[in-house]
Parts: C-alpha cells; sequence; structure tokens
C-alpha cells in the first residue's frame, strides 16, 4: 500500500473543502454548466494573474497545443521543431495536424530543450518551436526567441508543468510569467497539476488579439456567431464546474508553488552530499515551481531503487522511460538511437519523488532516508 503517492490531493482538497463545495454548488444552482459566468470569471482571473490580454479556456492541455498550432495557419508537411524529452502530447498535436515534429536534444542540467539544437534542426521547411518548460522551470526564452526572430518562426510555449513559474529576460531584466513570453502559451488543468482542476482542463494565452479572436471561435466549432463558422473548429470548451474549482485554486497557486519549492530544498540538502544523486539544476533566469521534483541517478539500480521505495509505502515515477523519437508511433528514418545522447541517458536515469502541497518534513524525513538507505 502506497503511504507516500506522488500527489496529495484529497490533502489538498480537505483544506480548501468548503471553498470549492460552494462554488460548485453556485454552478450547480445556475445549471450554467457550458460557457457560464464561472468560466468566464475565472478567464478574467487568471489573465490579471498572467498579466497577458487573452486567456481562452479549453477542453484539456492537448487541445490547447492543437487549437494553438491550428490558429497560426501552418500547411501539411510544416516542420515545428519540439524536444525529445516530453511527454507525448507535444509532438502529438504536430503529428494529427500533419505537420512533421523535428525532435532535439535537451540540456542536461535543467532538461530543457537546447537553443543550439533548435538552431541546427532549423530547415526552409521549419515554421514554429514548442519549447517544454519542463518539470517547471522556464526554458531559454530569450535565446529561442533570438532564435526565431532570425528566421521569422512561431513560439508555442508547453507551459503544462510550469504554471505560476517566473522568468527573467536576461537582456531587459523583465519579468514574465511562463507561457506568456512567445506567441501563444499553452496549459493542462489535469487534476496532479500544479494548477489543476477535478477532470480535464486546458487554456491558451496570447496578447495577440488577432490569435486570440481565432483561437476562441476554434475551441467552439469555429463559430464567433452562433451557427455561423468562419474557421474549421473543435469541440474543447472547459466546463463551468472545473472554471469554478479552477478559480478557487488560482487563489492558493502562488502558496502551492511556494510549499513545493520548500519540499524541493529539503530534498536537496538530504541529497547534497551524495555522489550518486544529482540533484534538480535550476537556470539563473528562472524559478522553479517543482511540478515533478527529479534525480539524475549515477551507478544505481534505479527499478531496485523504485521497488525500495515502494516496499515502504512510497511512490516513485519515471518521466519519461522512452524519449518521443525511440517511441513506436514516431519512429522515424531520420531519428535513431544514439542521436541525442542526453535525452537518452536522462531517460535511463531520472527517478521522481513525491512533491505536492502537503509534503510534510517528517515525511519527506522519511523518504530521504530510504532513497539513501538504497542508494548508500
Amino acid at each position: 500500500m502506497i503511504k507516500y503517492p506522488m500527489v496529495d490531493l484529497v490533502g489538498q482538497y480537505r483544506k480548501i473543502e468548503h471553498e470549492v463545495d460552494a462554488a460548485i454548488g453556485e454552478v450547480l444552482n445556475s445549471a450554467a454548466f457550458i460557457n457560464g459566468p464561472a468560466v468566464k470569471t475565472f478567464q478574467k482571473n487568471l489573465e490579471e494573474y498572467l498579466d497577458i490580454k487573452h486567456v481562452i479556456p479549453c477542453g484539456n492541455g492537448t487541445d490547447a497545443l492543437q487549437v494553438a498550432l491550428m490558429a497560426l495557419g501552418l500547411q501539411p508537411g510544416d516542420e515545428v521543431i519540439t524536444t525529445s524529452f516530453t511527454f507525448i502530447a507535444t509532438a502529438e498535436v504536430i503529428a494529427l495536424l500533419k505537420l512533421t515534429p523535428v525532435l532535439v536534444d535537451v540540456d542536461p542540467d535543467t532538461f530543457n530543450i537546447a537553443p543550439k539544437a533548435i538552431e541546427q534542426a532549423i530547415t526552409p521547411k521549419t515554421k514554429a518551436i514548442i519549447p517544454v518548460h519542463l518539470f517547471g522551470q522556464c526554458a531559454d526564452m530569450h535565446a529561442i526567441k533570438e532564435i526565431a526572430k532570425k528566421h521569422n518562426l512561431y513560439v508555442v510555449e508547453d507551459t503544462a508543468q510550469a504554471i505560476g513559474a517566473e522568468y527573467t529576460c536576461y537582456n531587459s531584466g523583465n519579468v514574465k510569467k511562463a507561457g506568456t513570453i512567445g506567441d501563444i502559451g499553452c496549459t493542462s488543468f489535469f487534476p496532479s497539476k500544479n494548477l489543476g482542476c477535478y477532470g480535464d482542463g486546458g487554456a491558451i494565452f496570447t496578447d495577440n488579439d488577432e490569435l486570440a479572436e481565432q483561437m476562441r471561435a476554434i475551441v467552439n466549432h469555429g463559430m464567433k456567431v452562433r451557427y455561423y463558422h468562419d474557421y474549421i473548429g473543435v469541440n474543447s470548451r472547459l466546463d463551468s464546474i472545473q472554471a469554478a474549482v479552477l478559480d478557487i485554486k488560482l487563489k492558493h497557486l502562488d502558496e502551492y508553488n511556494t510549499a513545493r519549492h520548500q519540499a524541493a530544498n529539503y530534498y536537496n540538502q538530504a541529497f547534497a552530499d551524495n555522489p550518486k544523486i544529482k540533484t534538480p539544476v535550476t537556470a539563473s533566469f528562472t524559478n522553479h515551481v517543482f511540478h515533478q521534483y527529479t534525480l539524475v541517478l549515477k551507478d544505481v539500480d534505479r527499478e531496485g531503487l523504485m521497488k525500495h521505495l515502494a516496499e515502504k509505502g512510497i511512490a516513485s515515477a519515471v518521466y519519461y522511460p522512452v524519449p518521443l523519437h525511440m517511441q513506436k508511433a514516431y519512429i522515424d528514418p531520420r531519428y535513431k538511437e544514439g542521436d541525442f545522447p542526453v535525452t537518452e541517458a536522462l531517460s535511463k536515469s531520472v527517478l521522481s519523488l513525491p512533491i505536492h502541497t502537503e509534503l510534510t518534513e517528517e515525511m519527506q524525513k522519511e523518504i530521504t532516508e530510504a532513497v539513501l538507505e538504497f542508494v548508500g
């Protein structure tokens, strides 16, 4: 039996139970289940939190990425560069739209997409870059935007794991939230995310009025006016109950991210002197909201450690055991094993430990002692 799960959504709910129940009850009493007042309120509050002009709520994070690419007017065969070390959704939407995913390697310290690898992968067919703010910290957006400007490319941020993270541009000192730096930002509200609902949900962000108008129509069957369809669209709407939950949790997001950061600091100190464990590295231009706390193990039997932890009731997970370029669905003659050495090494050596808002020092003491007992 798992005593310490990767996330504790029940424990988190207990602390905001009355707020959440009241918000859900308000939606039930209004019967405005689709695009009701709760959705509009959450949209407005998230726009204010992110300091961005437009938030377009949608059905999930995968749809957010798909709708963003649909709005850019890309054509079949156009190339979109992204990382091979990410959740499948990032490449999935590219392939679904008959675009060509171009995969590149990552930085060995931050695990985020490597700007030099992006530039080396650009061809005349390249139209966009999707940087993934992996595990909770921003990719090097200054370098990425410079590359995009040089080659006239769109930048669509995958912010599913980094909502609330802050990026400091290293030439201006301006601070912006993850997802508000490129042309479009996308996020997921999957329950385990730092800002998660109690089902599926997502959102798209932009300061571009024209793109916002188009994406707002696309998520609703391509309609601006009911029964008048200006674009090929999809049915991807955030329902009012989920919006009500998210609006309550948005008020606590900074508190949640602070709690995760404190938990990460505890882990960092506990593992600091062990040569077999590399703790997360945060880049100088971003903070880290620790959607995942991910170690890199050196000369450690990862499967043996996971079994050891499970026997003590401690969850652990591998994000991600198979790089995108080695997934069966994405086998491509352009890539072979060995092409992305950093990504492939990480897939064989990373291990994520429980990190969430309800962790106590007592829990972490037990977790870290169990890890060190096995690692030595």
